[in-house]
């Protein structure tokens, strides 16, 4: 299977850097840091002519001359000299290749040109597959492997996350190392020549490890092998998509970044309907939609209660909620009934469960697990103001010690500033 083949990219037992530099800031330095300081186990190979070695690691003219044939290579070198490196590396063996150079078809009509000549190489070698070019890397949390030019590594988890944009990826690793968001793999293919969006749902599809996959898309090429993996996938795990270019201005500027040439945005929406994915339309969406996906427990339905000390936000999160097509579930008779035994006799009646500005830690646990325990619920949301009587990290304590007692889905909204920061990291360290 085409997808097997991958394995070379993700598995790699040794890797050789094509490019590489004893900059400390450049590319090549910085890549070749993150695999030998970031716990890497297999054996990495530093590929430069012009040098006898690199940070102290023996380095070695060509591929051709490496002692044994690596399973993967990582190009960094001028954009021209890509297509003999691409010829060497099947020449020798090597199935696996990400090319992080940039100059291709997003640079225009001379690179795209050169580009045609890489994929030209590539289809000499049927078992090679290619990640790029003009892309950040992958990283492999699992496998302590950062085969990239981004700074840390961000923890283990369920999630891969596949992006058109290097730079992107950077942004959302900053947030995740913060949030404590993990990831299964996290992939940058630029222009995606050769691997593309279905190549890697189809692969990440069969990994046990991921549970849930984020994408952000400029453009698609292969339209029916996305359709395809991302039906196949999203039958039992949700994928989550954001779209860029949705207008003729932002599409232009899409063609610039990498080249990606961009359909009318209704196309695009009915595709990720017909396939089951998940569609947001702001670039914050994006990281709360990773943020769920990548925690332990996933709401297995719509149905949603809201558990608030302040009436205005519980407003504002319904119109939100059924905005977005959820349901904003009807409590039982008996779930009211407690509710109405524990709680202030002013208590809104409803859901939204109001317990009022001067609920103790205490009592929004106890309301939550009341509501947790009711059939009907499928998430809880919990949403905190910051008033004079709040403690919002004694809260987030009660949240975070009551929630075990549940395997449904609780959401905290901690709204505010430096009041609530460590109220927050209570729940970020809580998963």
């Amino acid at each position: 299977m085409a997808i097997k083949k991958l394995d070379s990219i993700f598995k790699p037992k040794r890797i050789a850097l094509i490019g590489v530099s004893n900059k400390p800031d450049s590319v090549g330095g910085i890549t070749l840091r993150n695999l030998v300081g970031g716990g890497y186990n297999g054996v990495v190979y530093p590929v430069n002519p012009k040098r006898e070695a690199v940070f102290g690691i023996p380095c070695y003219p060509d591929v051709k001359s490496l002692p044994k044939v690596p399973d993967l290579a990582v190009i960094m070198t001028a954009a021209k000299t890509v297509p003999q490196i691409v010829r060497e590396c099947g020449e020798v063996g090597i199935h696996g290749i990400i090319i992080i150079s940039a100059g291709f078809k997003e640079a225009g009509a001379e690179g795209k040109a050169l580009e045609e000549q890489v994929k030209a190489e590539k289809d000499k070698f049927p078992d090679m597959r290619i990640i790029g070019p003009n892309c950040l890397g992958i990283l492999v949390p699992g496998q302590s492997m950062n085969a990239s030019f981004a700074n840390g590594m961000p923890e283990k988890g369920h999630v891969a996350f596949i992006s058109q944009s290097g730079a992107l990826c950077t942004s959302v690793l900053d947030w995740a190392y913060e949030a404590r968001i993990g990831f299964s793999y996290f992939v940058s293919i630029g222009n995606s020549m050769d691997v593309n969006f279905g190549d890697l749902i189809d692969y990440f599809g069969q990994d046990p490890i991921t549970k849930s996959i984020v994408l952000y898309v400029e453009s698609l090429s292969y339209a029916r092998n996305f359709m395809s993996a991302a039906r196949a996938f999203s039958r039992e795990k949700p994928i989550i998509v954001y779209k860029s270019g949705r207008f003729p201005e932002s599409a232009a500027a899409a063609a610039s970044h990498t080249g990606a040439l961009a359909s009318e945005d209704s196309i695009y929406d009915a595709v990720f309907r017909r396939a089951g994915l998940a569609r947001v339309y702001e670039f914050g969406n994006l990281f709360d939609f990773t943020d769920l996906v990548g925690r332990k427990r996933i709401p297995k339905g719509s149905r949603l209660a809201i558990v608030t000390n302040a009436g205005g936000p519980g407003v504002m999160a319904t119109d939100t909620l059924i905005s977005m097509g959820g349901k904003l579930v009807t409590l039982s008779d008996e779930t009211m009934q407690k509710l109405n035994d524990y709680l202030p006799p002013f208590w809104s009646r409803g859901n939204p469960i109001d317990v009022l500005g001067d609920a103790t830690p205490e009592r929004f646990a106890r309301a939550t697990e009341i509501v947790l325990e009711d059939k009907n619920v499928d998430a809880v949301l919990v949403l905190l103001t910051p008033q004079a009587m709040t403690a919002p990290t004694e809260t987030a304590e009660a949240i975070v010690k009551m929630s075990t007692k549940t395997s449904k889905t609780i959401m905290a909204a901690w709204m505010g500033g430096a009041s609530m920061r460590e109220g927050i990291q209570v729940f970020n360290q809580a998963g």
